[in-house]
C-alpha cells in the first residue's frame, strides 16, 4: 500500500496560508535538505482546484534550473475539483475521476512511491479527518504570521496524532512529522 503524506509551512501562531508572506529569512539549508528528501520519495501529487490553478500559472514558467519546478512540472498530478472540467493544461495533470476519498483509497492501492498532497489546506484537512493521511509534516518557522488561514479550526473533531520524526534547524525551524494515532 502506498503512503499518503502532506507537508505544510506553519507559523508559530498556526497560519499555513501564503507562507511566502511570512517565512522571511527562516528558510535554511536543513529545510532545503528536507524538501529534497521529500521530492526523492514522492512520485504522485494531489492538488485542489485553487492550488492547481495558482501553481499551473507559476511553475511551468519557472527557471529551468529550479529544483522544485523540475520536480512539480514532471510529476503526475491529480486534481480534486467540482468546477474544473475536461483536459487540464499543465503537463501531467488530470482531474480525479471519482469522489476524493474513493479516488485516494484506490490510488493508495496501486504500485508506486509516496503520494503527497500539495498546495491545498482543504485537501489536507479532508484527508486527515477521513483517516487517509499517513503522515502530516508541519515545518514551523519561528515567526508569528498574525493573519491567514489556519490548518485547524475550533470546530474540528478531536484527533490524536503521534510524533513520527522531529528536527530542529539552525535558523530555529522545527520540522515535525505526525501520523494518526489509532487506539
Amino acid at each position: 500500500m502506498r503512503t499518503l503524506t502532506a507537508g505544510l509551512f506553519y507559523s508559530v501562531d498556526g497560519v499555513v496560508e501564503s507562507p511566502n508572506l511570512w517565512q522571511f529569512d527562516s528558510f535554511d539549508a536543513e529545510m532545503s535538505e528536507e524538501m529534497g528528501a521529500m521530492m526523492s520519495r514522492v512520485d504522485t501529487v494531489l492538488l485542489g482546484r485553487a492550488g492547481y490553478q495558482e501553481w499551473a500559472e507559476y511553475w511551468p514558467k519557472a527557471a529551468a534550473d529550479d529544483p522544485f519546478g523540475g520536480f512539480i512540472n514532471s510529476i503526475p498530478k491529480f486534481v480534486a475539483s467540482r468546477t474544473l472540467t475536461g483536459d487540464l493544461d499543465w503537463q501531467n495533470s488530470q482531474l480525479m475521476d471519482a469522489p476524493l476519498e474513493d479516488f485516494v483509497t484506490a490510488l493508495k492501492q496501486t504500485e508506486g512511491g509516496e503520494i503527497s498532497v500539495m498546495a491545498s489546506i482543504s485537501l489536507v484537512r479532508q484527508l486527515l479527518f477521513a483517516g487517509l493521511l499517513d503522515s502530516l509534516t508541519l515545518m514551523m518557522h519561528p515567526v508569528v504570521a498574525g493573519q491567514g488561514r489556519h490548518l485547524f479550526e475550533p470546530s474540528d473533531p478531536a484527533t490524536k496524532l503521534v510524533l513520527q520524526k522531529s528536527r530542529l534547524t539552525s535558523k530555529g525551524n522545527t520540522i515535525l512529522s505526525y501520523g494518526l494515532r489509532i487506539d
